[in-house]
């Protein structure tokens, strides 16, 4: 079941040819962990969306409220049946039809769709997972770059290349040729006792589990984060490399070209982000 301006219907449901998510990439959308109906780090992904909102000239309704949006996706969870499982939400709000690249109107529509999902909290995955650079297009350096919208060809032609290639993922670049974040998620380089993390300001996703990774290596005094660009050349030269995203947790990265990494500190950061999540 999805649940569209706050009614259950049919999962097949269509949607106008003119929708503006559809027609121009007009729309945004927020990914997140359901576990037996808790909204992992909900107000964190609230406040995301109404800030990209804001940058989107989109009009946020009055009843756009935490609690309103919360309650419908709880409703999309029961109407689904998975209000007792894991599950990954989708919120997608996208401007309402009309116009051509100018809309007619900034007032928008939100569609939540629910999808069940393996592990309940998040579980370390030491397997392979070999990745390399996707050099075939760049992320413009903007705040644009930073907001969860339908505009993602690059990850999508980056995944088809990653698959070709028999890897896991890919790091994308900037335009400034610096290492950006991978397709599914941003990136943590671990050197000695140093983390870091591309800023925001080199073009990276603004993301969620970013920000609890970033908050519980602030609290581990022998550990410092900088927020600083990466450039590929330094990637050789780390102990460990992981990839975050609220879906997986942290997923360590093995291989990058003919490196080898160990995953020491990614699995240590792991057991003290399910501790978050219980806590929360």
């Amino acid at each position: 079941m999805i649940n569209f301006n706050g009614t259950i219907q049919e999962e097949n449901t269509k949607l106008s040819i003119k929708n503006r998510g559809y027609a121009y990439g007009d729309a945004l959308f927020e990914t997140i962990k359901s576990v037996y109906g808790k909204l992992l780090f909900w107000e964190d992904h609230y406040f995301r969306l109404m800030a990209s909102m804001r940058i989107m000239r989109m009009e946020i309704p009055m009843n756009f409220t935490m609690e309103y949006l919360e309650e419908q996706i709880q409703k999309t969870l029961i109407a689904s049946q998975l209000e007792k499982v894991t599950t990954r939400v989708k919120l997608t709000v996208h401007r309402n039809e009309g116009g051509l690249y100018l809309p007619d109107s900034n007032d928008i529509s939100f569609i939540i769709t629910v999808k069940i999902v393996d592990s309940d909290f998040y579980l370390f995955n030491d397997n392979a997972y070999e990745v390399d650079l996707f050099k075939d297009y760049y992320v413009s350096i903007g705040l644009l770059s930073t907001l969860k919208t339908n505009n993602k060809a690059l990850n999508v032609i980056g995944s088809i290349y990653s698959k070709e290639n028999n890897l896991d993922n890919c790091l994308i670049l900037n335009t400034n040729k610096m290492v950006v974040e991978a397709l599914n998620g941003n990136l943590f380089l671990v050197k000695e006792n140093v983390i870091k993390t591309p800023p925001i300001s080199d073009g990276c996703l603004k993301g969620v589990m970013r920000k609890q990774i970033i908050e519980i290596i602030n609290s581990i005094p022998e550990y410092e984060v900088i927020e600083e660009s990466i450039s590929p050349f330094e990637l050789q030269k780390a102990d460990e490399l992981f990839i975050t995203n609220v879906i997986a947790g942290i997923q360590p990265v093995t291989k990058y070209r003919k490196k080898q990494f160990s995953n020491i500190v990614s699995k240590s950061l792991l057991q003290k982000l399910n501790i978050k999540v219980r806590l929360n």
